[in-house]
Formats: structure tokens, sequence, C-alpha cells
């Protein structure tokens, strides 16, 4: 038993310290050690990209999905502060798919604003398919809003087969694609508010009289790492079988705002793959 803890100590060790050590070269990063399948790195500030690996490759994104669901809802929803209940059928799906939840019930009348948080911080896919369905009348009919923004965004390494992120060979996106599509989010203050807040305490309902308190994935993560010289201050992260484990954050370091998308982290035999995966995102802003 000993033997086995140390060998995973050991792979532990040479993923974090062998798996992304790169330096700068030409101003380009070598990051042939990556263990991420695609990398973007966009300089927000200075309207610049800064590093791209694979970055126009499609790729399943899992609930990075959802910050398109979110933009869409956006666009469609004048008062945040209208009833949106948590439609039953999607929330015995979701329940029954084991799909990330945000903690509310079926036919509880919560909020497009309930809703929205418990999308992206949470990742509920409950939460993502009755914002679909109030939004739009169907799920259906939701994914054609968002193929819709594709084409006016010109996200050409984009479709959306669904608006909660589970895996479907139409469900895909590249990771400069998901860096433009929070570009072109963060131009709008709620879609910024709801991007960057580390929790949420929905409004009282029956079923709640307290309300539902909802952490951001992100900072949930986070907060065992140190973050030398720079800070995440939002972000969505995803995670199915077929998609491994994808982050997209928005961080500051020196004044300046960068967009950070890693995809396709892929799963393996050690026990704390999440902690890798944020080790990675983490050295791409020490380097930066």
């Amino acid at each position: 038993m000993k033997k086995k803890y140390i060998i995973l100590l050991g792979l532990c060790l040479i993923f974090l310290m062998g798996g992304l050590y790169f330096v700068k070269r030409d101003s380009k990063f070598d990051l042939e050690d990556s263990k991420s399948k695609a990398v973007y790195i966009y300089n927000l500030t200075d309207d610049k990209k800064v590093y791209g690996k694979n970055e126009n490759k499609p790729l399943p994104m899992a609930s990075l999905t959802k910050i398109m669901t979110l933009l869409v809802s956006l666009d469609h929803v004048s008062d945040l502060g209208e009833l949106a209940p948590i439609d039953y059928d999607s929330y015995m799906r979701a329940v029954s798919e084991n799909a990330s939840m945000a903690g509310f019930l079926a036919n509880e009348t919560t909020t497009y604003r309930d809703l929205m948080y418990g999308t992206i911080l949470a990742s509920g896919a409950e939460a993502a398919d009755s914002l679909a369905i109030n939004v739009a009348g169907s799920i259906d009919s939701f994914v054609d809003l968002m193929n819709e923004k594709v084409g006016e965004l010109n996200l050409k390494n984009t479709s959306y087969a669904n608006a909660d992120g589970m895996d479907d060979r139409r469900n895909f996106q590249s990771a400069k694609d998901c860096a433009m599509l929070i570009k072109y989010g963060l131009e709008d203050g709620n879609f910024r508010a709801i991007f960057t807040k580390r929790d949420y305490l929905s409004q009282a309902t029956n079923e709640h009289p307290d309300g539902v308190y909802i952490e951001s994935t992100i900072f949930s993560h986070l907060k065992d790492y140190e973050e030398n010289g720079f800070e995440i201050i939002g972000g969505k992260s995803g995670t199915t079988d077929e998609a491994g484990l994808c982050w997209a954050t928005l961080a500051e370091k020196d004044g300046k705002e960068y967009i950070i998308v890693v995809m396709g982290v892929s799963f393996s035999d050690i026990d704390d793959l999440p902690d890798a995966h944020i080790r990675e995102t983490l050295e791409y802003l020490e380097r930066i």
C-alpha cells in the first residue's frame, strides 16, 4: 500500500513539475509538454494574442457551452428579476444523467437571474436547460438561437447541440472561439458581473426559504493555491468524459486582463486530476 502511494506521489510530482515548464522564445511559448489538447491565451487589454496551441481545433467543450447559454439568454431577457421556474423535465433529465446541478428543485419558482448564476457558477444543468426553455419555449429553439449567434460572431469552429454541454458530436468549439466569445460577452455588464462572481444567493422560494447558496466552481477549486503575481477574477469550468477537463478564465496581471482557455486535459489514473489542471492554468499565468 505504501509503495502504491509513493508511486502515485511520484507521478503527481512528475506531472506538476515537468508537465508545463516552458520559456519565452522570440515572444512565443514552448509548450511541448503541455497536457492540454488546446490552449489560447489572449491579452484583452491590448487586444492581442499571447499564445495558441491547436487554437482552431474543434473539440468537445463540456460546460463551456454554458457561456453561450448565458449570452443568448442575456440577449433575450430584459428583466433578470422576472420569474422563470425550473422546468420539471429538464430537472429530471439532469438527475438521471448525473449532471452537475445548482441545487434548485423541479418546478421551483426561480428568476432569470437565479438561473443565470446557477448556470455559470455551479454549472447547473437544471438551470441552463430551464433558461433555454423559459427564453425560447424549447431547448431545440434555444439551440437554434445559439447557432445563430455563432454565425453573427463568425465563430468558425463552434457548433451547439444543447444548452448544458453534455457530450454530443455536434457540440464542439475551438479554444480561440471560446476566448473570442468571452471577449464579446465581457462587453456586457451583466455578463461580466456573472462571469466574475465568486458566489451568489438566490431569491427565497417555498422550496428554499433561505435561498440557494451557489459557489463558483472556479473559485472553489482555487482556495488551496497561491496566485503569484496575478489574480484569476472569473471563469467557467467544464468536465465530461469526451471533453476531459476544460477551463476558461479571466485573469489580471500587471494591470492587464487576460483570457486563458485550456481544453482537453485528459483523465488518467492520478487521483487528483483537477489539481493538475489548475496547476497547468496557473503555470500559464505565472509565465506571461
